[in-house]
């Protein structure tokens, strides 16, 4: 029998059917098949609905990866620019390689234990109910950001194959077991855990988009990476005094920090996963997950551009410069710290947020310095430390009504101790804060260690002189003069110069001189 459209003709006949008295059980269930096919038909668009929004996040948090390859290369010098840009692109290779092989198993893989997830190797059982391929795709995004944030802290000194290792070993497990840590539903210590599971102090730790998760974690790696390759040659003086190696271009640090605050708008509001959810009546405007997006959004700003005027006027009163690298710094190390608590506090917070962030990055360059530690994009100082200061700040400021909505079904639940929550959410915080240190520090410190150990962590002072785009990638990134000989492949026009024609002794001489 074919379908019956909905239509008043079509429920007039079914009643005036039989008689006077009408078929009234023929018009009940030809309702209740309309409404029933109006409610799955609705369930269907508001599933695709959420479904592009996640995709959309997940493209931006992947633009990301332009504006850490834009922002690396402008903060090195021009001898390294392909190097470091090569290595932002082989973070997102690799990591895309090794997060489907393994990252997303560990991560999400459920069911499993509160320490490590062992379903979805490769993917398999993808798509089932809770889990799409768009949830991959978001979440390998944040993964190979993590990645990221590492190269720019042992830039300019790193053999390639040692990036290659780390990024493989971050993204496909180090980076992973703490997001199952923290947002799978079967992690020990996440504040979604599945219903029935106990809470860490009743409150879970709410990192909703990865200053803990993500920032600490590549933050901390790239801190162990830099200490122990040692600084660059010439970042220190003979006296341990500090010497400036900035970066080679300004336009590229500017470039790189517009795209990281425009992905900043995937990585914070898409951290959601969801847009059409309501929180109260049907019908109110104003009280559903579409506003809560707008929220995080407008937190995610302030942040950043309080952290950003207070770096440039604070950087001002200590060295006398209106710097931009230091206020791009500035700016990013707001975004940073406002992700762990976009979600649930006011947007008055977040200019507390963004205020605090910027101080912390400042003092936390000043200690980088006093104990010779080179980091080129302050990346571990920016990353680590802001995502730290992050992760307490949302202890302190996330508003009750915010966190009920963004992890709801535990009504009662801590929260913000200025906000009248109590210490526990603090309490959970900060264990959140040295297990990321302890796990980090035990799994990349012995593999910073082991490379090192190997020969293959640190290229030669030679090749450092000379650059690593000449040495190891057969060519500088930028023309300066033509290449007359007429010859093509890897060593003709497009280069400075021919490789083969490059005389290393004056660095070698100056090195030796150093050493001296």
């Amino acid at each position: 029998m074919a379908p019956q459209t909905c239509s008043a003709p079509v429920l007039a006949g079914l009643l005036n059917a039989g008689g006077g008295t009408g078929n009234m059980t023929a018009a009940a269930a030809y309702i209740c098949s309309q409404l029933e096919t109006a409610a799955l038909t609705a369930a269907d668009i508001t599933s695709a609905l959420d479904t592009v929004y996640l995709l959309f996040s997940a493209y931006l948090v992947f633009s990301m990866q332009l504006g850490f390859a834009m922002l690396c290369a402008g903060s090195v010098r021009a001898k390294n620019t392909m190097n470091i840009m090569l290595t932002n692109v082989l973070d997102a290779a690799a990591g895309g390689l090794f997060y489907y092989l393994f990252g997303f198993a560990f991560a999400f893989g459920s069911n499993s234990n509160g320490f490590i997830g062992h379903q979805f190797f490769s993917l398999k059982s993808i798509p089932s109910p809770g889990f799409d391929y768009s949830y991959f795709l978001f979440q390998w995004a944040f993964a190979i950001a993590a990645a990221g944030i590492t190269s720019g802290s042992i830039a300019e000194r790193t053999q390639f194959v040692a990036y290659l290792i780390y990024s493989a070993f971050l993204t496909g497990f180090v980076y992973p077991v703490v997001s199952h840590w923290f947002w799978s539903a079967d992690g020990w210590a996440a504040a979604n855990r599945n219903p029935g599971d106990s809470l860490l102090f009743g409150s879970g730790v709410m990192d909703f988009a990865g200053s803990g998760v993500v920032h600490m974690v590549g933050g901390i790696a790239g801190l162990w990476g830099a200490l122990i390759e040692g600084p660059r040659i010439g970042r220190f003086d003979h006296n341990g005094r500090p010497v400036a190696l900035r970066g080679h271009s300004a336009t590229l640090v500017v470039l790189g920090t517009f795209m990281l605050w425009f992905g900043w708008y995937g990585f914070n509001p898409g951290s959601f996963l969801t847009i059409a959810k309501s929180y109260g009546p049907i019908g109110s405007p104003l009280n559903g997950q579409w506003s809560a997006v707008g929220r995080t959004a407008v937190t995610t700003t302030l942040s950043g551009c309080a952290a950003a005027l207070t770096t440039l006027f604070g950087k001002r009163s200590l060295t006398g410069h209106w710097n931009m690298f230091d206020v791009c710094n500035g700016l990013l190390g707001g975004f940073a710290a406002i992700t762990a608590s976009c979600a649930v506090v006011e947007p008055w917070a977040a200019l507390i947020c963004g205020f605090v962030a910027a101080w912390v990055l400042i003092g936390c360059n000043m200690l980088a310095e006093k104990f010779h530690y080179d980091d080129p994009l302050e990346a571990a100082q920016l990353h680590g430390g802001c995502g730290a200061w992050g992760v307490i700040f949302t202890a302190l400021f996330a508003k009750e009504q915010f966190v009920n909505e963004a992890y709801p079904g535990r009504p009662g639940r801590p929260h913000g101790l200025f906000m009248g929550g109590g210490g526990r959410l603090l309490a959970a915080h900060l264990i959140q804060i040295l297990v990321i240190v302890g796990w980090v520090s035990v799994t990349m410190g012995p593999l910073f260690y082991a490379l090192h150990k190997l020969g293959l962590l640190r290229i030669s002072a030679e090749e450092e002189m000379a650059g690593l785009d000449l040495t190891w990638h057969g060519g500088a990134a930028y023309v300066y003069h033509e290449n007359n000989s007429g010859e093509g492949g890897h060593n003709g026009g497009g280069f400075i110069t021919k490789a083969s024609n490059v005389r290393l002794e004056p660095p070698v001489a100056v090195v030796r001189a150093n050493q001296a």
